[in-house]
């Protein structure tokens, strides 16, 4: 019986700690909270400086990044 009082206790105790914490919460200042809606996100900034984007990109593959490369090389 010595065994298993100890034991029982202790897992009697932590229980008992434990529940109330699980439990829902029952104080009513929780309840009188008010919600806000939040503030409209800015507009996005424009990055193109009123550049029209193409309207259809081109395939990205090594053919034509090679082709932009030898755009952005200076010519000798």
């Amino acid at each position: 019986m010595k065994k298993t009082l100890l034991p029982g206790l202790l897992a009697a105790a932590l229980l008992s700690l434990t529940l109330p914490s699980c439990g829902p919460s029952t104080s009513d200042s929780e309840d009188d909270i008010v919600t806000a809606k939040l503030p409209e996100l800015p507009a996005a900034p424009d990055t193109t400086k009123g550049a029209k984007q193409p309207e259809q990109f081109r395939e990205l593959n090594s053919v034509n990044a090679t082709e932009d490369i030898k755009k952005m090389q200076p010519q000798m």
